[in-house]
């Protein structure tokens, strides 16, 4: 009988991974290494094993791959695909089990409701959407420059200044009772509803749910420097006075 009468076991469908580009510009591991830990040192879970592609293309040099991936991995990185360009590192990447890719495509940033795109330090970042539940995280101290402060899965509360250079990430709302000076994400893994909450809004950039505005755009007159909320209204940032 050639026919079957149970349904197959398996079936195959398209499916589109977001991935975490690393675009590495230099293969001095020595070098990357510094730079990882003055971005990420004082966020060491900000990466949660996210799947994520190596962008090599506009290195030159001896490729360590053994060493960059163990680095990556370090962060919570996940490595699954190389971009390179290069023969001899695409060898290696297939002997080390990671996918050759040419082109990747970016998933627009319209579909907030599958995943989020976080723009801090002119870096993009493709996530998955989780749900925030957990009660506030709390920071009491001022923030300088280069400090970063992520609240996974709640709420951020920023008791001092916020001054530029710093940022400031949650999942869900952020609240700044002090002068807002830096980046404030909010909303950084697709919440929609999530707002900003400032005693002075001075900020370098504003996102919610993956819709950004940056110093390049000057806030309105009516709460530039005051006491002020940003919600997220028809994929519009909207800002209000308090």
């Amino acid at each position: 009988m050639n026919g079957r009468s149970n349904p197959l076991s398996f079936e195959i469908k398209n499916a589109n991974l977001p991935l975490v580009t690393v675009g590495v510009k230099s293969l001095d591991l020595v070098q990357l290494t510094a730079d990882l830990q003055t971005r990420f040192g004082d966020s060491p879970d900000f990466f949660d094993n996210d799947p994520s592609l190596i962008d090599i293309q506009a290195t030159e040099g001896t490729l360590d791959l053994g060493g960059l991936l163990q680095l990556l991995r370090r962060y919570h990185l996940n490595p699954v695909a190389l971009k390179a360009g290069n023969p001899a590192h695409e060898a290696a990447a297939s002997l080390a089990g990671l996918f050759i890719t040419g082109e990747a495509r970016v998933l627009p940033a319209a579909a907030a409701t599958e995943v989020v795109r976080e723009v801090i330090r002119e870096v993009e970042v493709l996530r998955e959407v989780a749900g925030a539940g957990q009660s506030a995280l709390v920071v009491d101290k001022p923030l300088r420059s280069g400090q970063q402060v992520y609240a996974r899965g709640r709420d951020l509360v920023v008791m001092a200044m916020v001054n530029p250079g710093a940022e400031v990430m949650a999942d869900g709302h952020i609240h700044v009772y002090a002068p807002l000076r830096g980046k404030a994400i909010a909303g950084a893994k697709g919440d929609t509803g999530a707002r900003i909450f400032a005693a002075s809004l001075e900020a370098e950039l504003l996102s919610i749910a993956g819709v950004y505005r940056t110093s390049d755009t000057p806030l309105p007159k009516d709460v530039a420097g005051k006491p002020a909320q940003v919600s997220l209204v028809d994929d519009k940032l909207v800002m209000r006075a308090l």
